[in-house]
């Protein structure tokens, strides 16, 4: 079972809907391209195919994913100084003393432009934060070895 946000749900919902409404486009391109006649060298129709093949895994993946997921209000009542799904937390690297903010969510949208960094809950350092608390000391398993964090705050 994973984990999310009301916004991440949302925003799974849209993108679904999305490619729900995009379905009679394909099917006509198809059409269309299979009336030029032969399929065998038909670049159009191959592409076409091959654009409802991604699109239909991908919605057959959104529906899965929804069905199974639990969603999380993030602002429902949890312990003050907690981590918990929708945090926003600020760390300090306790090798270098660097302090970041991080916000533990479901799935990371890839959006390199925001001020925090996205840590999912199944990510290591994910795994580490959940329920963890102000002033605790966590350890993330990296490849090039262990690191330990101090979970300077928790919004």
């Amino acid at each position: 079972m994973e984990l999310i946000t009301i916004d991440e749900k949302a925003r799974l919902e849209s993108k679904l809907a999305e490619l729900r409404a995009n379905r009679p486009k394909i099917t006509a391109r198809i059409a269309e391209a299979r009336a030029l006649g032969d399929l065998k060298e038909n670049a159009e129709y191959h592409a076409a195919r091959e654009q409802q093949g991604y699109e239909e895994a991908e919605i057959t993946r959104l529906e899965k994913r929804l069905k199974s997921a639990q969603v999380i209000d993030e602002n429902s009542p949890h312990a003050e100084g907690v981590v918990f799904l929708g945090s926003m937390v600020k760390l300090r690297d306790l090798q270098d003393d660097d302090e970041d903010m991080y916000r533990l969510v479901g799935e990371a949208t890839g959006d390199l432009s925001l001020d925090y960094v996205e840590v999912t809950v199944t990510s290591p350092m994910g795994e580490a934060l959940m329920k963890a608390s102000v002033g605790e000391t966590i350890s993330v398993r990296a490849p090039r070895g262990v690191k330990k964090f101090l979970i300077v705050e928790v919004e």
